[in-house]
This record gives C-alpha cells, sequence and structure tokens, in this order.
C-alpha cells in the first residue's frame, strides 16, 4: 500500500485544475502583454483568475499580486513593510520564533540593514499569545507578520486579534497563510489583515505560482525589475498556465472546504489515538485548535532520521517538519521554541494528511510506525 502523508510539503495537482491548465500550454499560448486576440485570451485569463481568486478571498481584484509561490510574497511584503516603516519613522518588525525560513531570513536581512526585530515566544502548545504582542509593540513598529497556522504543528493562531492589536498602534499586519488556504474558512473582508502570502501547490495547485494580497493604499515595493506586469511592482511574463491552475485550484478546494476538513480531522484524530497507544508517544500542539490532517508526534529513543527512511521503503510518506529545511542537520526550530529538547524535536514525525485519506490507510500508518518504532528500539538498546 502507498500512503501519502506529507500534503503540508506539496500537494497533488487534481484532474480538474490539470485539465483547466492544458489550454494554456498549447492552444491558448499567447503572451498576455501582446495586443492580438491570442495574447488577449491569455490576458483574459489572468484577468478572471484574479477575479475568482479576490472573490473567494473577500477581497478586490486590484489587492492580488501573483507571485512564484509563499517565499516570494513574504520577502516583498516584508520589504514592503520595511520601506512604508521608514518613511514613517517606524523601524521595528515584529514576528514569532515559529515562521517559515522565509519570513525569518528577511528579518535577519532587514536587521542587517538597521531595523530592529522582535520575535515572539510561544506558549508550550505552539501559540503566540496576544499579551505578548501586546507587550512588544511600539510607538515604532512598522509590521507584525504571524503566520495563520504552523507548517509543522499545525497550530491556528489567534490571528484575528493580533491584527486588532497591530492596528491599535498603528503598525500593518500581515499573515503567512501558505498553509490555511483552502483548508479552513479564511476571509479578507472586515479585517485588519493588510498583507497576506499563499502558494498553489498547497491546496491541490501546481508549483511555482502563488498569491500576495496587500490592502489597497499600500505601494507594494518591487524585487523584480523589468516590464509593467503585475500592475509594475512584478516584472516577468505571467505563469499563465500556473495562475489559472491556482484559480481553479482554491475554487474547488473552497467549495469542497468543509466536507475535506471533516473527513481529514476525523482520519487525524483517528491516527492519534491509535499512535498514542504506543509508550513513550507526545502530541505536539495537541491542546490548541489544529489544521484539520496535521499530527506532529515525539517518538523517545527513535530518530526520525532512522524512522523515516524505513517507512518509506513501506511507502508511507511523511516528514519531520519543514520541507524546506529538510537538508537542515539541526532539530526543528518550531519544535525547539515549543520547549521540546534537541533530542525530542529529533524524535519527532509530523504526518500531514490529505482530503483523500482512508481509513484503511490509517490503519496501514499505524501498524507500520508500531512495528518499526519496537523494531528500531529494540535495536537501539542492543546497541
Amino acid at each position: 500500500m502507498f500512503v501519502y502523508a506529507d500534503n503540508a510539503a506539496t500537494t497533488r495537482v487534481l484532474p480538474k485544475v490539470l485539465e483547466a491548465m492544458l489550454p494554456y500550454f498549447t492552444e491558448q499560448y499567447g503572451n498576455p502583454s501582446s495586443t492580438y486576440p491570442l495574447g488577449q485570451e491569455a490576458s483574459r485569463a489572468l484577468i478572471g483568475s484574479r477575479e475568482t481568486i479576490a472573490g473567494l478571498l473577500g477581497c478586490r481584484p486590484g489587492e492580488i499580486t501573483f507571485t512564484s509561490g509563499g517565499s516570494e510574497a513574504d520577502n516583498q511584503i516584508l520589504r514592503t513593510a520595511a520601506a512604508w516603516g521608514r518613511k514613517h519613522g517606524r523601524t521595528h518588525l515584529i514576528s514569532s520564533t515559529i515562521e517559515h525560513h522565509a519570513i525569518l531570513h528577511t528579518l535577519e536581512a532587514l536587521q542587517a540593514e538597521g531595523f530592529t526585530v522582535t520575535l515572539l515566544p510561544v506558549n508550550r502548545e505552539g501559540q503566540v499569545e496576544p499579551a505578548a504582542l501586546e507587550q512588544a509593540l511600539t510607538p515604532e513598529t512598522a509590521l507584525v507578520s504571524i503566520m495563520a497556522a504552523n507548517n509543522e504543528t499545525g497550530a491556528i493562531q489567534p490571528i484575528a486579534r493580533l491584527a486588532a492589536l497591530a492596528h491599535a498602534r498603528g503598525a500593518l499586519f500581515h499573515t503567512d497563510a501558505v498553509q490555511v488556504l483552502g483548508h479552513i474558512p479564511l476571509t479578507l473582508k472586515d479585517t485588519d489583515i493588510d498583507f497576506l502570502s499563499g502558494s498553489a501547490h498547497k491546496f491541490h495547485g501546481p508549483k511555482g505560482v502563488g498569491i500576495l494580497f496587500a490592502r489597497r493604499g499600500i505601494e507594494l515595493e518591487s524585487l523584480i525589475f523589468g516590464g509593467e506586469q503585475e500592475r509594475g511592482k512584478r516584472a516577468g511574463t505571467e505563469n499563465v498556465p500556473g495562475i489559472v491552475g491556482m484559480a481553479a485550484a482554491l475554487e474547488e478546494a473552497i467549495r469542497n472546504l468543509e466536507a475535506n476538513a471533516s473527513r481529514m480531522a476525523a482520519a487525524r484524530d483517528a491516527l492519534e489515538q491509535q499512535l498514542l497507544t504506543l509508550p513513550g508517544t507526545r502530541v505536539h500542539s495537541g491542546q490548541v485548535p489544529r489544521l484539520p490532517g496535521h499530527l506532529n508526534m515525539a517518538f523517545d529513543g527513535v530518530p526520525a532520521e532512522a524512522l523515516l527512511p524505513v517507512l518509506g521503503m513501506a511507502g508511507i510518506c511523511v516528514s519531520a517538519g519543514s520541507a524546506c529545511a529538510s537538508g537542515s542537520p539541526e532539530p526543528s526550530h518550531v519544535l525547539l521554541a515549543l520547549g521540546c529538547t534537541p533530542e525530542e524535536a529529533r524524535c519527532s514525525l509530523r504526518f500531514s494528511l490529505g482530503d483523500d485519506i482512508t481509513l484503511e490507510q490509517v490503519h496501514f500508518i499505524v501498524e507500520t510506525v508500531t512495528r518499526e518504532v519496537a523494531r528500531l528500539r529494540k535495536l537501539h538498546q542492543q546497541a
């Protein structure tokens, strides 16, 4: 049996999404900037996709910029907020210790350019406490950037409360919603969110295309210079097939959101309950609202680097944390922020189930993990 349980890393492209994309590779392949009919067909596809996404997110089409993915959107948003801050005498940036490296590394670069950065701690369950943000905010704060839900633990953050606190002190607010879009309800209408970033391949769209939302009235800083695409703020010929696929994928995900979330949460809970019967197991962020398919567990005495290959050979695809940090020898910065020891962090696995998960697959995961954890612990004792 094969089980793909690493949907937080990427998801398969749905047949319906691929079908929507294909004509823009082979038939309607014009450059959207061209004025002849073939190019204008592509331009209309971009306009339609932008309108679809804006409608699904509850914002204006002009507030959506297409990017290559979440990392580019995060970079451009932080650079934009930093430039806005300099103009307004605000050079303080706030984020958290559990953010994606696209945020953390950009903040490091901005810090080297003279900005002050505060990284808020999280509680044992992996949530940012509003009181911690309230204490950190100053008249110099330009931006607060807190992810909507964590990519490793699935812990959902109190975004509405955090955004309101930022606005009360005159700061802008950004949320990295890469893990959230298409999986839990989210609207930008009547919120205090000024910026949002998303990535199509996390909700059954193609890789290499993403969403940047910037509230009307905020002028984006360009990262890529050249042509006048994306209102002059993101040069380069638009990825028309990818953008069309992203709109189709988000539409499908939101249409089926409630049913998919219910199915994934039931499967996740069954997996969690059965794996917790093993001695020396713990769930990270298990006492707070989580994304429906996420389960991050520690298996005492069994390093993930030993367990992952045998699970992979058995046909089970899971991870030890963020795919973007999989080449790092260091333990997960997210789990360390939760208070885990380095050893506990190294002995943790992330299961991120998809909307096509079956109970038969859950039972297969449980049987295989139970067997291999026992075997590896025995080998460790004999060593």
